[in-house]
């Protein structure tokens, strides 16, 4: 093989529709001799240097990447915002609904003329409504989807309120707190299952939307309170009513009957629990200890909130001898509640989320006994504010406790199934001090409260104990 020198330099002409706007590129030819290869065939070799040149996709991506992703972080910041609302509203409607009962259980009760114990029955049946809600979620939600499922709840409470504005007999009555037990179990699990998957600020919004609730408990006993004087005292129900149809019209709108992940790409979070099916799901989600014992405590504590804030009425009249305007108290009771998840926040993660509850729950049992002890109408009315403010913070304590520690697959179903458990919780145990009440009298009330408190403190160490910080993924 022999080499010749070639005198004729090639030329290079660029691909100019492969390159940007603006964008150069060089060739030219070495100073270095070209040689032609003796082959059979005449092949030219010749050294080119070419500048390096940016793709055209590329460079239009960084040139309209900055102001690309500000319009649509903006749109998804300003749907999630839609989105938390929402689900606010239906909070508030929750806590409108628990804290309706104090005030007009007594009016109830002369009414329909039952003692502590039949009158009870609405909570047992409320109880049953919530566990068959709470048992249905997992499958609903994945048959359905989340926004059908949400939907699906709040007719079941529309049709609830339109049962009892009318006052009918006894038994309809109580039937219509089953119904209401469903929908607020549906749409409770979902909620703070889909409140718990935000990313940014997820602890404050929490708490927040916790707050909500304690919101909706505060303002409705100022509403019962003057309906429970009133000769169609059941015409309450027609402010609930009137909640509940601008909560499903809320629910179709913003959410328009799409599945959770997708209602979740709308503001730029990538739901990766899609994998299994929902009988894997329920596996995995009734194998798993923390869920249980996160669900226990849930049931006892908010047992022990509804209970308070819904016999109090009832303490501070027969025992205490209040008047017509003690349904306030249960007023005061949730409004410490609403201050105290949003208040002490700065504490919770001063101290730790895990000690700052053990302190709560400690304290809580302090002020309950001076409830117990001191026979003070206004000294009552004023502890029970403080009791409120101290259960309040840990609601939201639990849930970003799972969120933290429970696999994130099983997340949403997680935090459902331990709401819906909740729920339940508040109709049974105010359902027990009713019972109880028949046979002891009322005065049984902060005995049966301090009791639950204890129990709750034991759950809540084998929580901290059996638990890690972080989720297991």
């Amino acid at each position: 093989m022999s080499l010749s020198p070639v005198t004729i330099d090639p030329v290079f002409t660029p691909d100019k529709a492969n390159l940007a706007p603006g964008a150069t590129s060089i060739c030219r030819v070495s100073p270095e001799p070209s040689y032609k290869l003796g082959l059979t065939e005449s092949v030219t070799v010749d050294a080119i240097e070419l500048s390096p040149v940016t793709p055209v996709n590329k460079q239009n991506y960084d040139s309209e990447n900055p102001s690309v992703l500000s319009a649509r972080y903006r749109t998804q910041r300003t749907r999630e915002k839609i989105q938390f609302v929402t689900l606010c509203l239906f909070n508030y409607l929750c806590g409108w609904n628990d804290g309706s009962n104090g005030p007009l259980l007594p009016r109830i009760q002369k009414v329909y003329g039952v003692g502590y114990a039949v009158v009870s029955l609405i909570f047992i049946c409320a109880c049953v409504g919530y566990i068959t809600g709470a048992v249905s979620n997992v499958i609903l939600t994945e048959k359905l989807g989340f926004g059908k499922v949400m939907v699906l709840g709040s007719l079941c409470q529309v049709l609830a309120y339109c049962i009892e504005s009318t006052g009918p007999p006894f038994p309809v009555f109580v039937f219509a707190y089953f119904i209401n037990g469903i929908g607020l179990a549906l749409q409770n699990a979902n909620a703070v299952g889909y409140v718990a998957c935000l990313k940014e600020n997820a602890e404050a919004k929490i708490g927040v939307f916790a707050a909500v609730y304690g919101a909706g408990a505060l303002s409705s006993p100022l509403v019962a309170t003057q309906f429970s004087h009133l000769p169609h005292w059941n015409l309450h129900f027609l402010t609930s009513l009137g909640i509940a149809i601008i909560n499903t019209i809320a629910l179709i709108t913003v959410f328009r009957l799409k599945p959770q992940a997708e209602c979740l790409s709308e503001i730029g979070i990538v739901d990766s629990d899609n994998s299994t099916s929902e009988h894997s799901h329920l596996r995995q989600i009734f194998a798993n200890r923390d869920v249980h014992l996160l669900a226990a405590f849930t049931l006892l504590y908010v047992g022990a909130e509804v209970t308070l804030g819904g016999w109090i009425v009832t303490y501070i009249i027969d025992v205490r001898g209040g008047g017509p305007s003690s349904g306030y108290v249960s007023s005061g009771f949730f409004g410490g509640l609403m201050v105290g998840r949003v208040a002490l926040l700065w504490l919770n993660k001063k101290i730790g989320e895990r000690l700052a509850l053990f302190i709560y729950t400690v304290l809580a049992i302090i002020t309950d006994f001076i409830v117990w002890f001191v026979p003070s109408l206004i000294g009552d009315a004023i502890v029970v504010c403080v009791i409120g403010m101290l259960l309040g913070p840990m609601y939201p304590i639990i849930v970003t406790h799972a969120r933290r520690t429970l696999p994130r697959r099983i997340l949403t179903g997680s935090i459902g199934w331990i709401s819906g458990v909740g729920q339940a919780g508040s109709a049974m145990v105010p359902f027990m001090v009713g019972a109880i009440a028949q046979t002891a009298g009322m005065k049984t009330l902060q005995p049966v409260v301090i009791g639950v408190l204890g129990i709750m403190t034991g759950l809540w160490a084998l929580v901290c104990y059996g638990s890690s910080s972080r989720r297991p993924d």
